[in-house]
This record gives C-alpha cells, structure tokens and sequence, in this order.
C-alpha cells in the first residue's frame, strides 16, 4: 500500500541521507560555518530524529529559535545539505565535475587568466566526448568563443573555423537527441495515460504520431545517446501495440548497446538498468521463461555492484524492476503462493523508500500484488490490494483501474459474494465502456458473470465450457486478447472446466514449455 508521505522538503532530504552521508555534512559545517550556524546542526539533528514531520514538535526541541527564525534556518540548512552533497558527490559524477570544470573555467576568465581557463575547456571538452556527454559541450564552446572573440590569446582565422564548424556539428547532434528523447519521452507518457492502445483507432493515431517525430534518417545514427532513445522509442511504440517480438527486439538492442559501449554502463547507469527492466517485460509478455531466467540474472548482478549499491536512485530502481521481475517469473510458473512470499519484503521496502517513490510504480506493484493473492485464492487479500488502485486519484494508468475492477469483480464471484455481484458488474461495465476500454474478451465475461449467478455447480460447467471456446477464437486479435497481458483469463477458465485452480493449470502449460 502507499503510505502517507510529508511534502516538507528538507524532511525529505534530511531522511534520504545516508550514515556517510550525515558524517560528512557534520564535518563540512563545522568545518566551514561560524558558531551562528552550528544551529543549524541543531535543527538538522532534530529533524533527524522525528520519525513524521510536525513543526511544534519541532520548536520545542529548539527552545530558543521561534516560528519565524525557523523557516529562515530551514533554508539555510537546505542549502548548506547540497553543498555538502556536492563536494560529497562530485568524484562519482561526470556531471558534476564537468560543470565545476565550467566554473573553474569561468573564474578563470574572470580574472584574466585566459590561457588557463582556455586548458581547462580543452581539458572539460575532451573528458565530455570521451563520456558522451555532448549536451555540455555548448556552454564551454560559448566561454572559448567569448575569450577567443575578445582576447588574442591563438591563431585567431583557424580557430574562427574549428570553433564555428565544431558549434554547429555539436548543435546537429544536441538537436537529434533533444528529438529523440523527446519522442520516447511523450511515447511513455502515452503509455502510463493509457495503457496499450484499446482500438484501431489508438493505433491509428500512434502510428501517425510516431511517423511524423520520427526525425528524417533515424536508423543510420551511430551515436550512443540518438541510438538509446532511438531503441527506448521503438521499445514503447511496440509495447503500446502489444508487437511483444518487436518489443523484445529493442529492448535486446539496448542492452547490446550498452555491452558494446561498457563505459556508458557508469556514466548512464539508470538507463542501463531500464534498458534491462524492458528486456525482463518482453520475455515475460512473449512466455519466454529462460530469457526471463538471463535477464533477472543480469539485472541482479548489476543490482549487487556498487556503482547501484551506493547510489539512491540505482538501488531503488534495480529493486523496484527486481521485485517486478520476480513476481512476473511466479506468473509464469504458476507458483502464486511462492511469489506471495516475497510481498511482505517487498512492502517493507516500499515503506522505507516511501519519499523516492512514485505513483505509477506503486500502483503496478499492488496490481501485481493481488494477481499473487487471486492465483493463490487469498481473495479477500486480492480485494484489499485492488481498493488501493481502484481508489486511487492520480488519473494514471486508465488500463490498469478498468483491469483492476475487472479482477475485483471475479474475486468478488470466487468469494460467491451474490449479492454484490449483479451491482458491481453493472458498475465494472459503465466504468470500461466510459474509458472505451471494452473488448470482446471482457463483454464475453461480464456476460457470462451475469448469467452464471442463478446456475447451480453442475450448470455452470457447460457454461465455462462455452465462455472459454469463446475467449479462445479471440486469442491471435492484439485489440481483442489486451486482457490476457493484465489477467490470465483462458487459464482461470481453463481451471474451471476440468476443475482445477488457475495455478496448476498454469504450472502445467510452464512444464510443457519447459520440454520444448
């Protein structure tokens, strides 16, 4: 579940520090503070010890500082915290040492010293071509033209030349990523929206959206960053149609890019793990159980580096695709209750990563929480979890609240709660056909959901039997069949007809494949 989370930045940021982390900030404000400030050692050790922001509780730990002086020694503790973190940091980030390169640059010129702010330059725009970092060549060709325009300092006509040529080069290649990562960026937006596309006419317009962004010559690029969100554009334009081989193509691709370019791995490791994150989805939606198996392999090695195992961000994102990858081997498996093992650890992770967080990846992880409870027959459990999504007011993920009510819906039927179901679905359905989010496969169930609650155990067979001879000849439809990438609805019917849980059914056709 989500928990409650406060919105008092410096809370947060007090509460993402790490033991080095919290050291180092003592030591850089003694270090380099007046006695003044070592009040905002106070208040920064009695933000640390609140286990929930509340500002009373806070003044009275700080008799003498009133309501007023409180915000004022908020800010100045916030700052002095990035400060810290940055000295802290910068050794580990490219970024951070190509702009303080720029800074030293920059003081450099100030004072008149052109000849050494021109070595640093040289020296900043070789360490960003040798990282792929072009995006920060624009700011030290801007200071190198401005000593070169209003100081002597070489050989003015050839450097004139070199300078404009290598502008307008780096200007091209800033442009095609911007393009690019423009593309996967509104492509992904699309997809957290709206899920896959529902109809011919969603793929209709994501075909002419992506025809017309797709900037001219794309598949001759050769550089690292135009060919990454080249493959991230690809990955989501084929997810959101439901081509799962295409899918997998791409995300392979970029995970060769990254083999291809080891480097990058440090430099762009959260893109590393998400191009990981998207190969571990495709051959879970293409049923490919070993492809998963090397993937998750990957993925958890990387996780266990510690260029991820010092970073927040990294070690919350390989945990995060981790977990879901995790779960989504159980649904394969069929092995519900052993996947519903790891839910109360996930969880408390969940809890403790709180402030770094957000919506979407939450609400996908309860999803996948109660399809673990539904296949294991804890459905009072499965409900539980589907009220957090179906209660939700983050409009996100449209797919996702019309599949959570559907399962909500057959938990409620497995539960034989009679009274509610005739209600219930009337609402399921309203609430799908508002979000144009009915297909066949769905109008077959509620249909038979209907029919179903008067019928006696022996009745009902022959009309699972009917329902899944229905819901099969609809199964090589992409538009009719995006049911069965968010519930395994053939196997639950498949279950019912020769009486077996939804589980063994799907354990058996995971053996099956095994063999092949």
């Amino acid at each position: 579940m989500m928990p409650n989370r406060t919105t008092d930045i410096l809370f947060q940021l007090i509460k993402s520090l790490e033991k080095a982390e919290k050291r180092h900030f003592k030591l850089y404000i003694k270090r380099s503070s007046g006695n003044e400030d070592l009040k905002i050692v106070r208040l920064f050790d009695a933000m640390d010890k609140l286990k929930d922001y509340e500002e009373k509780a806070l003044l009275k730990k700080l008799e003498d500082v009133t309501k007023p002086q409180l915000a004022n020694l908020k800010t100045h503790l916030y700052k002095q915290i990035m400060a810290s973190l940055r000295l802290l940091k910068s050794a580990d980030s490219i970024d951070l040492q190509l702009n303080e390169q720029f800074d030293y640059a920059h003081i450099l010129y100030k004072k008149g010293l052109f000849m050494q702010s021109l070595r640093i330059i040289d020296r900043a725009k070789e360490i960003a071509r040798a990282n792929q970092k072009i995006n920060f060549l624009p700011q030290l060709i801007a200071l190198e033209k401005r000593i070169e325009g209003l100081h002597i300092t070489r050989n003015v006509q050839f450097r004139a030349d070199e300078l404009s040529a290598e502008a307008n080069e780096v200007s091209l290649h800033i442009d095609r990523v911007a393009r690019l990562s423009n593309l996967a960026l509104k492509l992904f937006s699309w997809f957290v929206q709206h899920g896959h596309a529902r109809n011919e006419e969603d793929e209709k317009d994501i075909k002419a959206f992506m025809k017309e962004s797709l900037p001219q010559g794309a598949g001759e690029l050769t550089g690292f960053y135009e060919r990454l969100y080249l493959y991230q554009s690809y990955c989501w334009y084929a997810f959101i149609r439901q081509d799962f081989l295409q899918y997998y193509r791409y995300a392979d691709k970029q995970v060769r890019l990254f083999e291809s370019n080891p480097l990058m791995k440090r430099v762009e490791t959260s893109h590393y793990i998400k191009a990981i994150h998207y190969l571990l989805n495709a051959n879970f939606d293409l049923r490919n159980h070993r492809g998963l198996a090397q993937a998750l392999q990957l993925l958890q090695e990387v996780s266990q580096t510690d260029r991820v195992k010092d970073h927040d961000n990294f070690r919350i994102q390989a945990f995060i695709y981790l977990s879901q990858a995790k779960i989504n081997r159980h649904f394969i498996q069929g092995s519900f209750a052993e996947g519903l093992a790891l839910v109360p650890g996930i969880e408390k992770e969940l809890q403790e990563y709180d402030i770094f967080l957000d919506s979407h990846r939450v609400l996908v992880l309860n999803y996948k929480f109660a399809m673990l409870c539904f296949g294991s027959g804890d459905y009072n459990r499965c409900i539980d979890y589907l009220q957090f999504i179906i209660n939700d007011k983050t409009n996100l993920r449209y797919d996702l609240q019309c599949y959570a009510r559907v399962l909500h819906l057959m938990a409620h039927y497995e539960l034989n709660n009679d009274m509610l179901m005739e209600s219930l679905s009337k609402s399921v359905y309203r609430f799908m056909a508002k979000m144009k989010n009915l297909t066949k496969v769905e109008e077959a169930m509620f249909k038979f959901l209907r029919q179903s609650l008067p019928l006696s155990p022996r009745q009902l067979r022959p009309e699972f039997e009917k329902l899944l001879h229905t819901i099969k000849h609809l199964e090589q439809n992409r538009f009719e069949t995006r049911a069965f990438a968010y519930l395994d609805i053939i196997s639950w019917v498949e279950g019912k007809v020769y009486n077996k849980p939804m589980s063994e059914v799907i354990r058996e056709k995971y053996l099956k494949s095994k063999r092949r």
